[in-house]
């Protein structure tokens, strides 16, 4: 470090600052553009006018709205809620998203000069008393890395990336939470279902248990029918303790997702609304670029791509300026007098000459990094549309189900009846009675599991598009279709 006696009035000093101020200017990553991605104006489900890729531009931070309250559940709406406040996964990604920006103020710090002061006293001697003395200094100093390579602003810039990219994992762990929840309610309510179904079938399979005993007594039925019904009303009983035990355990993890102890929340038992949100089937791109995952990935490839610029700044010399002004004594008054001050101005670089292509490989490795994340975000869009793609056609394939089983257990709740009061009659032995209550009581709770999967997979659809949605015609197809539809 060299000091310079008299810094104004030297054309070289100016002229040397003038060229680090150009410089600074300059920029050594590769222009960003972001990747392309699969152009879809709709899905398979509807057809499709356009084909292709074109350039990606996620719009995630859209208000997405509560989506939740699109099941219109009150009970709902005040549990998914709670996740923005008490869900641990969600307050964790909340703190990375926090710690990811205060990386941005740091590396936005090192584009400034950086200022010390530096204060002392020191009492010295010797073997004699003569020897003895005091020495006071006070300095000032200054340093300062011009980033002439566009270095240090490429670190800011793959800095914001990261952060970016960290609240679109924020806003991922919040939507995956919300759906979590949101399902976990509605398989709750199913339980709720089947608990009163096989509580009505346990009260029938006991009256028809009693009357088949009755008949025995008199003569007029088997043993074998009392064996018959009493081992349908165990095994119905058996199966609502399960069920009853199986929405206990969802109960526990509705109170997890909500951020509280199992022995904090109880959801009590209502009657459960298995209307389904109207979906349309033709969904415009942009709604799939609003999901989370998509946005962190594009923001990863920004990130990479501004690595390779921080690795090309190592094949230039770096520079370095510093100042610094104080003064020193051997008393306290002696540090404010001028013939104490001392000062200096300082340049400095640096160059590596030779480093066995370390830099290169550097480089190199950046290059490939950021072609990697460019893999990742175009595989993650190709899964986006895949999951949207699957979830239609389930919600489809659950609403052509619908109508089917619902005949289905209106029949064969008839045939049970039926076939009751033929036995009652003596026309038909117990075991088509229980064949028939069996077969009534399973359509029973295949319609109530088919309506839950309804309500989860249009969750999942949400989820999968990102949070809420809102395309033109929702409204109109709803009120066309009814509150079950899926068209």
């Amino acid at each position: 470090m060299s000091a310079w006696k008299a810094f104004p009035g030297r054309p070289v000093a100016w002229l040397l600052l003038a060229a680090v101020a150009t410089l600074s200017a300059c920029t050594l990553a590769p222009p960003y553009q972001r990747p392309t991605t699969p152009a879809v104006a709709g899905y398979k489900e509807a057809p499709a006018s356009d084909s292709g890729w074109f350039p990606a531009a996620p719009a995630d931070e859209l208000d997405r709205g509560p989506w939740w309250k699109l099941f219109g559940d009150d009970t709902l709406s005040s549990l998914v809620e709670q996740v923005e406040v008490s869900n641990q996964n969600v307050a964790a990604a909340v703190a990375a998203y926090a710690q990811a920006q205060a990386l941005v103020s740091e590396q936005r710090a090192a584009l400034f000069p950086s200022l010390a002061l530096d204060a002392n006293a020191t009492r010295a001697g010797g073997g004699g008393s003569q020897d003895t003395g005091n020495r006071f200094q006070l300095g000032l100093a200054a340093s300062w890395e011009p980033d002439i390579w566009g270095k240090l602003r490429l670190g800011v810039t793959g800095a914001q990336a990261s952060a970016e990219a960290s609240a679109a994992n924020l806003a991922a762990a919040r939507l995956s939470q919300q759906a979590a929840l949101a399902t976990d309610y509605f398989a709750l309510r199913e339980a709720d279902n089947e608990i009163a179904l096989l509580g009505s079938a346990v009260q029938a399979y006991a009256r028809s248990l009693n009357i088949t005993q009755n008949q025995y007594n008199a003569g007029i039925a088997q043993r074998t029918d009392v064996l018959q019904a009493q081992t349908q009303l165990e095994t119905t009983q058996a199966n609502l303790v399960a069920m009853v035990g199986q929405r206990a355990r969802l109960e526990h993890a509705i109170a997890l997702l909500a951020g509280k102890a199992p022995a904090e929340l109880s959801v009590p038992a209502a009657s459960w609304n298995a209307s389904v949100p109207a979906v349309p089937l033709a969904l415009p791109s942009e709604l799939l670029q609003r999901r989370p995952d998509i946005a962190a990935a594009e923001r990863a490839v920004a990130a990479a791509n501004a690595q390779i610029g921080i690795q090309r700044a190592a094949y230039f010399p770096s520079l370095g300026l510093s100042a610094s002004a104080g003064t020193a004594g051997a008393t306290f008054p002696a540090l404010f007098r001028a013939s104490s001050s001392v000062w200096s101005l300082g340049l400095s670089v640096a160059q590596t000459l030779f480093d066995a292509g370390a830099t290169t490989a550097r480089v190199e490795g950046a290059q490939a990094a950021r072609d990697a994340a460019i893999a990742n975000y175009r595989q993650t869009v190709l899964v986006a549309f895949q999951t949207v793609e699957d979830q239609l056609s389930t919600i489809r394939s659950l609403a052509e189900q619908e109508g089917q089983r619902r005949a289905a257990s209106a029949d064969a709740d008839r045939t049970e009846q039926l076939t009751l009061n033929q036995f009652l009659q003596g026309q038909v032995p117990y075991t088509t009675v229980v064949t028939a209550q069996v077969t009534a009581l399973s359509a029973r709770q295949t319609l109530s599991q088919l309506m839950s999967s309804r309500q989860a997979a249009a969750i999942a659809l949400i989820q999968a598009l990102g949070g809420g949605w809102h395309a033109p015609g929702a409204d109109e197809t709803a009120a066309a279709h009814g509150s079950t539809a899926a068209h």
